[in-house]
């Protein structure tokens, strides 16, 4: 066992970002052996955590080691996904002396805590809390088992468990001067902190809130009463509660009551912090909303060999390594599926979290058209799919295994499983497009094409996102026109999707990849070039010490906003 009776590093802190910030996350994909992420929250997290560390900033991350993971990504005797929960044991973990209880429903719940070191993998300092020990009854046991537990209790003690649990391991690490949370998962947190500090003002100018979700049926909403049974509340007085956040009626939602009790807030791109704003302006009185573009940290995701020859202008190298890096990700393609795939060829990769908005069939909307596109002859192509679908989503668990079975015996088209860190890296490495789908406006951010774009590969997206800060149709990427939101149905908005992600297939991408080497080449090192440094995560991480964590909050100046807001 280790100690952890200060705020300490093995390091010294950059004075530019010596104020203490705890950053609650309720997943870090930091490395592949540590499976305690699901997707592009954990992404996000992961490398921020990583320019933290390279910056020398003065920041502790804060989350949960899940016993189970997310699911391990498997196959059933029949090929299609199967999905595994198996337990993770990790010695490279170190049990520190940060223990405590706290009350969940009804239960006295005692939490332990462990260290991710930063020399371990080049990351942030890491305190990952865990129930799973003999200590507990089985119920608060399963509390650390399974990220994003669907069952009720349990959902509800696992934000508990971040919020205010997490709260506990840096009070008595020495307390920090921000809180800031990534997501709502943590909210619990400003009802511990205003326990504690007994006024809202003081707790508002300590937390800030990162919110990822453009749609309102994607935040997250629960009873206030089944929340207050849980002590979701820390024993706030529930008049209290509902008089901070507005709460009418039986439910509470987590984005406004974040909304409600931090200093600053911001969105995950340019868009998204205009449609947060949009989505949440009838909320008076709630904090600013900023944004700050995700960005991935270049130093871990882009292949060292391939940036080295972009950087020398060596395009020979360029060709030759993408050639060798689509070879190893084709040997992955043959060990899962038995095909054999050409490193000629064009490859178009949709790899990303298997949510319905994302549309990982929308190419094949039109079947007899994606059929006369995959067996061209003359151009042909290869695609590849590979995501994670939440085990319980199953019209995304269908969908998922639709295209394994649409792909069965075409020997130019696969679905891959397992897809983290590993295999995520190796998709882009190999990939030669980047296909990129979602209904716009609802991808926040997205990150998997930046990431993509540092390994050679090009952007063919919908305009959603961090796209439009990025993309030049034709220049650095392929990028679809915006159909009109305001008039056309979901139908429609998909079928006109559809129709221009295949013309630009079609009509440029494929034509430049097989008769324009010279264009070909132009866009990829267009690509290279402007991901960095705007899209690279140090950038980001700089971001929030001078736009959020640094920003004064001045409660009488919130009052006239709220005054003024009333007024309208």
């Amino acid at each position: 066992m280790i100690e952890h009776k200060n705020w300490t590093f093995p390091y010294a802190v950059n004075p530019a970002f010596r104020k203490k910030v705890a950053y609650f996350s309720m997943e870090f994909a930091i490395h592949q052996a540590l499976k305690i992420y699901s997707g592009g929250l954990g992404f996000l997290a992961g490398s921020h955590m990583r320019s933290a560390y390279e910056l020398k900033q003065n920041v502790i991350g804060i989350g949960i080691l899940w016993r189970h993971g997310y699911y391990d990504q498997t196959r059933d005797d029949h090929g299609y996904m199967g999905v595994q929960f198996q337990k993770k044991f990790y010695t490279f973990l170190k049990q520190t002396d940060v223990e405590f209880t706290i009350a969940i429903d009804g239960e006295d719940v005692k939490v332990k805590t462990y260290y991710l070191s930063p020399e371990e993998f080049g990351s942030a300092p890491l305190f990952l809390m865990t129930t799973d020990f003999p200590e507990n009854s089985d119920k608060a046991r399963a509390y650390s088992n399974k990220l994003y537990d669907n069952y009720g209790e349990n959902r509800i003690a696992q934000h508990m468990l971040l919020g205010i649990g997490g709260a506990k391991v840096v009070e008595k690490l020495g307390g920090a001067d921000i809180y800031h949370m990534n997501e709502g998962h943590a909210l619990p947190l400003c009802f511990y902190l205003l326990s504690q500090l007994k006024n809202i003002d003081a707790v508002r100018n300590k937390v800030v809130f990162t919110t990822h979700t453009p749609e309102k049926a994607g935040n997250e909403e629960q009873q206030i009463d089944f929340l207050q049974r849980m002590n979701f509340f820390s024993n706030v007085p529930l008049e209290l509660v509902r008089h901070i956040t507005n709460a009418e009626g039986d439910n509470l939602s987590y984005t406004p009551s974040a909304l409600y009790m931090s200093k600053i807030a911001n969105g995950v791109s340019k868009l998204h912090g205009a449609v947060s704003r949009e989505m949440w302006k009838q909320y008076k009185g709630i904090c600013s909303i900023t944004h700050i573009t995700n960005a991935q940290n270049k130093k871990f995701w882009a292949d060292k060999q391939f940036d080295r020859a972009f950087i020398n202008r060596d395009v020979g190298e360029m060709i030759v390594l993408k050639k060798e890096m689509k070879r190893e990700l084709f040997e992955v393609v043959a060990n899962q599926t038995g095909k054999i795939f050409d490193p000629d060829v064009l490859t178009i990769v949709w790899a990303r979290r298997f949510a319905g908005y994302k549309r990982a069939n929308l190419i094949m909307r039109n079947k007899e058209r994606f059929l006369q596109m995959l067996n061209n002859k003359k151009h042909p192509v290869q695609i590849i799919w590979a995501g994670k679908p939440y085990p319980t989503d199953h019209g995304a668990v269908n969908m998922f295994n639709d295209l394994i079975s649409y792909t069965h015996g075409r020997n130019n088209c696969a679905v891959l499983v397992g897809y983290e860190i590993l295999l995520s890296y190796l998709l882009k490495r190999g990939s030669d497009v980047w296909l990129n789908t979602p209904r716009r406006p609802h991808e926040a951010s997205g990150t998997s094409g930046m990431t993509a774009a540092m390994n050679g590969s090009i952007n063919v997206s919908i305009s959603d996102g961090w796209i439009p800060e990025f993309a030049k149709h034709g220049g650095n990427s392929f990028v679809t026109p915006v159909a009109d939101h305001t008039k056309l149905s979901v139908e429609e908005i998909d079928n006109y999707d559809h129709e221009n992600i295949m013309n630009v297939l079609e009509n440029e991408v494929i034509p430049a990849y097989y008769e324009n080497g010279t264009k070909w080449k132009h866009i990829i090192s267009n690509s290279m070039h402007d991901i960095y440094p705007f899209f690279d995560s140090d950038r980001m991480a700089t971001e929030y010490y001078q736009k959020i964590y640094n920003a004064e909050y001045n409660p009488v100046e919130n009052l006239i906003k709220s005054a003024l807001e009333g007024e309208g």
